[in-house]
């Protein structure tokens, strides 16, 4: 069984990435949480070194292993009949692609738009630097369905790592109410929508905050059902 360890589900977005792999993919595995908000992390992780970050694994061979992109390449190195990637190797590929480069990318969006799952906001302000994030994901998107199956729902068709990866991306898409096209709206709302998406979302809502992280003075309305 793998061990998983993660932080606080609310706003965790690397977190969110972490879990969605295993649950996803049906891979067997536990939880265990650290204190990202509580002051407990560096305590909680001691025992994980030289990984410091959630979500960190540790496998049934107790090998620890860090950063997200590493994670999802090994489970999906060690169980291939989950089809954790697109089949197509051009399919395949490209997902790679769009996975590192949402690791490595989208700093403004990250940063100006932390992951919450509470409710929408309304009349956020959306800097140039959000926007440029914001229109680099939709090219990569339009590029991505290039390589979609027919009559399917995920990035590529069958549903990929590259969903896992983009999941938080359309929580703060919703979240902020940002200014998306319709098709690229509609893939955010069936992400979110998803059963196992609601169930992080349920479990994290049991979770009581004060101050409460990322809070602005903004109205807002309910999350999508």
């Amino acid at each position: 069984m793998y061990e998983l360890f993660i932080g606080d589900r609310l706003f965790s977005s690397w977190s969110m990435r972490g879990w969605l792999m295993l649950r996803k993919f049906d891979l067997p595995h536990q939880c265990q949480m650290v204190g990202l908000y509580s002051g407990t992390m560096a305590h909680d992780m001691k025992e994980l070194a030289p990984a410091k970050l959630v979500p960190a694994l540790r496998t049934p061979q107790h090998v620890v292993i860090g950063e997200s992109l590493a994670m999802a390449e090994t489970l999906a190195e060690e169980n291939p009949n989950a089809d954790m990637w697109p089949t197509d190797p051009a399919a395949r590929a490209t997902a790679r692609w769009l996975c590192a480069e949402m690791v490595s990318g989208f700093g403004a969006l990250r940063g100006e738009c932390p992951m919450q799952l509470r409710h929408v906001w309304d009349g956020f302000t959306v800097s140039s630097a959000v926007q440029k994030d914001l229109d680099r994901v939709a090219e990569l998107w339009a590029h991505a369905r290039k390589f979609r199956d027919e009559g399917t729902d995920g990035l590529f068709g069958r549903y990929s790592l590259a969903d896992v990866f983009y999941t938080p991306v359309a929580a703060r898409v919703i979240g902020y109410d940002l200014p998306v096209s319709e098709e690229d709206r509609a893939y955010c709302l069936a992400l979110l929508a998803d059963p196992i998406v609601q169930e992080w979302r349920q479990e994290a809502l049991t979770v009581a905050y004060d101050p409460m992280p990322y809070d602005l003075d903004l109205p807002h309305r309910d999350w999508p059902v």
